[in-house]
C-alpha cells in the first residue's frame, strides 16, 4: 500500500508508521518537522496543514491508498485538508476520540452513541474544546470523496507516551515510599497499547474498511491495584500505595486526571470512563495485549529518555501531584484514618 500520514512524528502516528514500515509498504509523512524526526524509509514533505498552498504541493502528482489524519483537531483545518486530498487517496483514516461522543465519560458509548453537536466548519473557540473532534469527524464525512474510515481511541498507553499519564505512575512508584492513589484498588480499568491500535488501523485499511470504530481496552482488562502491582514489579521499587477515599481528595481540590493522572473520582461526571466498548472492532479482528506487556515496554522506554527530558504535560498543564502537597495529604489522611478508629474503638 501506499499511505500517507498527516503527523508520524509522534506516538500513535510514530507507532503506526513503524507498522507500515514494517510490512514493506510505502509511506509518505506530512508534517512541519517539529515533534520529532521521521522514520527513517518514509518520504518526508514537510508543511503546514493550515496553509493551503503547502498541501496543494503535498498532493501534486502524488495519489495514495489511503491518508491516515493522526493531527487533526479543528473541524475547519480538517475539513480544507480533506477537500484538497479528495481525489489523491481511496480511503481517508481519521483519528478521532471517544471525547466525540456527547455522553462520554459519563455513561458508557458504543459507535451508536450521539456526537457533540459541532459543526464541520467550526473553529477553535467556537464550541468547548471536547467537542471539536465530533466536528473534525462531520468534516471528513462531508468534504472527503472516497471511504471513510473514523477511529475514537479510548485512553491511549505504551512507548513514546506524548502525555505521559502512565509514565508519570512509573516513575513516581520507582521513586518508592508511601504513594497517594485515589479510588480503591479494586477499581476496574480500560487501558489500550498504542501499538494495537496502530495494527488494527493499518488491517482495516488493508481491507478497505470503512465506517467508525471505538477501539479501546477490553472492560476490566486491568484494575488501579493490578496497575500499580505491575508498575512496582517493573521498577523493582518498594513504593507503598495508600488508598485515599475520593470524596477526602475532592474536598481538598486535587484535580482528576492531571494531579494524580487515571485518577476519576465516582460520581462526578466520569463513571463511564473506564466503560466504553470496542466490541465492533474486537469483531474485526482488534486485540489487546495484556496490559503487564505495556507497563514493561513502557517503562523501557521512560528509563532511556534521559534525565534532560521535560516533565509530563497534558496540554498547558504539567502531570501529578507536588511532592510537598502529597506529604501534607498523606498526613491529613493518616490523621482522619486514625480519628476514626479512635471514634470507633470509644
Amino acid at each position: 500500500m501506499r499511505i500517507l500520514v498527516i503527523g508520524g512524528t509522534e506516538f500513535l502516528g510514530r507507532a503506526f508508521v513503524a507498522q507500515v514500515l514494517e510490512r514493506g509498504d510505502r509511506v509518505t509523512t506530512f508534517n512541519r518537522g517539529l515533534s520529532g524526526p521521521d522514520a527513517p524509509g518514509v518520504e518526508t514533505v514537510r508543511g503546514d496543514r493550515e496553509v493551503a498552498g503547502d498541501l496543494r504541493a503535498l498532493v501534486e502528482g502524488r495519489r495514495w491508498d489511503a491518508v491516515v489524519d493522526t493531527r487533526g483537531g479543528v473541524p475547519k483545518v480538517v475539513g480544507e485538508t480533506t477537500r484538497i486530498l479528495s481525489g489523491h487517496a481511496d480511503t481517508y483514516l481519521f483519528v478521532s476520540s471517544c471525547h466525540a461522543y456527547a455522553d462520554w465519560p459519563a455513561e458508557p458509548v458504543d459507535e451508536r452513541s450521539p456526537r457533540h453537536p459541532c459543526p464541520p466548519d467550526a473553529e477553535r473557540g467556537d464550541v468547548p474544546p471536547n467537542a471539536l473532534k465530533a466536528g473534525c469527524e462531520r468534516a471528513v464525512e462531508q468534504h472527503f470523496d472516497g471511504g471513510v474510515l473514523i477511529v475514537n481511541p479510548g485512553l491511549i498507553v505504551g512507548p513514546y507516551d506524548n502525555v505521559g499519564r502512565l509514565p508519570w505512575w512509573l516513575e513516581r512508584i520507582a521513586r518508592g515510599g508511601r504513594v497517594l492513589v485515589g479510588g480503591a484498588p479494586d477499581r476496574a480499568m480500560q487501558l489500550v497499547d498504542v501499538r494495537d491500535i496502530a495494527a488494527f488501523m493499518l488491517g482495516a485499511l488493508s481491507e478497505r474498511a470503512t465506517g467508525r470504530f471505538l477501539v479501546t481496552g477490553v472492560r476490566s482488562n486491568t484494575t488501579w491495584g493490578d496497575l500499580l502491582r505491575d508498575c512496582t514489579a517493573v521498577t523493582g521499587s518498594d513504593a507503598e500505595p495508600v488508598w485515599v477515599d475520593d470524596a477526602f481528595l475532592a474536598e481538598r481540590g486535587v484535580e482528576p486526571w492531571t494531579e494524580l493522572p487515571l485518577w476519576m473520582p465516582l460520581g462526578k461526571g466520569g463513571d463511564g470512563v473506564w466503560l466504553a466498548s470496542s466490541a465492533a472492532a474486537r469483531e474485526r479482528g482488534f486485540h489487546c495485549r495484556p496490559v503487564a506487556e505495556t507497563v514493561r515496554d513502557t517503562w523501557e522506554w521512560v528509563r532511556g529518555r534521559g534525565a534532560d527530558a521535560g516533565p509530563w504535560m497534558q496540554g498547558e498543564t504539567p502531570l501529578g501531584i507536588d511532592p510537598g502537597k502529597e506529604s501534607r495529604l498523606l498526613a491529613e489522611w493518616d490523621a482522619a484514618v486514625s480519628g476514626r478508629a479512635g471514634d470507633s474503638r470509644s
